[in-house]
């Protein structure tokens, strides 16, 4: 993004920065570090945007970028679909188009501030690179939205890029706007599931606005979607490798309780799964609303790969199959299509999940081990939608409240839990040094090798 032809708009980002800077230095990563092997993007194009360098966090290179402008993109869905996609923001839609781009951009700073102490209890160095690559690529998406508010919201945008520095994670008087981005990350195993479930809902989340109208959003999301995949590769790898080490431990010992030995449970892994799974449906909102309609009516969110979509993209007379609760049983109806996109969009991200359990899995089989995990029903443990106020077991049994909360321990992490697996969470800052409940990785980080040295900490943080 050339700042330069926009004086009052650069003049106003450079009003800002101090405020983002002091955000960081108190509620970004909390590790004193020299510098860290980032990947940094430097231009939107294929060979430009990945450079990798060791590179002070402080000084990381906070750009705003635009996947690169198409003057003959059309809006391809609701009542607009065919027109000219608006590099201005309508009138009739200001306050729903900025509505989106606070709620997203109230989820960057917020994953950094619960991930702020993970650093001190690090599986390794190549791990700890990872949580600051996330890290710092999250502080920049909040740059990103910040950009769009200063440049096309005016005095109101101004304010709510205030506010985005304002909230805080967990915070009593003034938390983050999603529940998801309240909670505590107590553990590494709570990051990866968090970097897997919740950061691939961000992708489906920037997938639909990737579709929007309005141009600079769309273009906006399409770059981010670049560097959330890093953070998916995270999530997945992590699990994965946790699961590797786990099945180790279990074929080495003949015993599943495994935390004696160093390893964290499948049995606990599948709960952190269920917990964080759970936690992540609730993101996508409930099944029908009237808002998702109007944002897909009027063109300001569209549907997952809408231009794959083999329909008329209006969507007036479709319906699409909802699951609700009645009189104790899962049943499902037809409902108007355009009501039910939050679960369309839902569905596509379960089905998505399915791929990484089904890699997690094949760890354990190849051990020769009979445990596998497994995805609990969409119903179970949830807070928003239509199976709130239920009390659905893993399997999709509709229960009553009292057997729910007699079995949960059974589902849930449990504070035992949490406590022995943080008791795992010992800091390993030697290069090619791995805490013993994880497996090493099988390559490193832009072709350098596993036992790299990606991080330099400063003495303090050695101390």
């Amino acid at each position: 993004m050339n700042l330069s032809e926009d004086r009052r708009l650069q003049r106003a980002l450079e009003g800002w920065q101090p405020k983002f800077l002091d955000w960081w230095q108190s509620l970004g990563p909390e590790l004193p570090t020299k510098d860290v092997y980032l990947r940094t993007a430097v231009a939107v194009g294929r060979d430009g945007w990945a450079h990798f360098d060791h590179v002070p966090m402080e000084q990381y290179r906070w750009g705003i970028f635009l996947a690169e402008r198409d003057g003959d993109r059309k809006i391809g869905f609701g009542k607009h679909k065919g027109e000219a996609a608006w590099q201005e923001v309508p009138g009739e839609y200001r306050a729903e188009l900025m509505r989106l781009i606070i709620v997203q951009g109230d989820t960057e700073p917020a994953s950094v501030e619960q991930q702020r102490i993970l650093g001190r209890c690090a599986p390794s160095i190549y791990d700890l690179r990872n949580l600051f690559q996330v890290n710092v690529e999250e502080g920049r998406h909040l740059w990103a939205m910040v950009y769009l508010l200063h440049a096309y919201f005016g005095r109101d945008g101004r304010h709510e890029a205030e506010q985005l520095l304002k909230r805080h994670s967990g915070d009593v008087n003034t938390p983050r706007i999603l529940g998801a981005f309240n909670e505590k990350t107590t553990d590494w195993l709570q990051f990866f599931m968090f970097t897997y479930f919740t950061d691939r809902d961000g992708k489906y989340q920037l997938g639909t606005l990737k579709e929007s109208a309005f141009d600079p959003l769309a273009r906006t999301c399409e770059f981010m979607l670049k560097e959330e995949a890093h953070h998916m590769f995270v999530g997945t790898t992590g699990v994965q490798r946790t699961v590797e080490r786990a099945a180790e431990l279990m074929a080495a010992h003949d015993t599943e309780d495994i935390f004696e030995h160093g390893g964290i449970p499948v049995s606990v892994i599948q709960k952190y799964l269920n917990a964080q799974f759970s936690v992540s449906l609730d993101l996508f909102g409930s099944e029908q609303s009237s808002n998702a309609a109007a944002y897909y009516t009027g063109g300001l969110k569209g549907r997952w790969q809408e231009g794959r979509r083999k329909d008329d993209h209006l969507l007036a007379d479709a319906t699409y199959p909802v699951r609700t609760v009645t009189d104790g049983r899962i049943v499902e109806e037809p409902v108007p299509y355009l009501t039910a996109l939050n679960l369309d969009l839902r569905d596509e991200y379960v089905a998505d999940c399915r791929n990484g359990v089904r890699r997690w899995n094949q760890a354990l089989e190849n051990a020769g081990l009979d445990a596998r995990l497994v995805l609990p029903h969409e119903g179970f443990n949830r807070r928003i939608g239509n199976y709130a106020g239920h009390y659905v077991s893993p399997e999709g049994q509709v229960l009553t409240e009292a057997e729910w909360h007699r079995r949960a321990d059974d589902w849930l992490p449990t504070d035992e839990d949490r406590a022995r697996v943080a008791a795992l969470m010992v800091p390993h800052y030697r290069p090619g040094e791995f805490a013993g409940w994880i497996a090493p990785p099988k390559t490193g980080i832009n072709d350098q090798p596993v036992e790299f040295d990606y991080v330099h900490l400063r003495e303090e943080a050695l101390a």
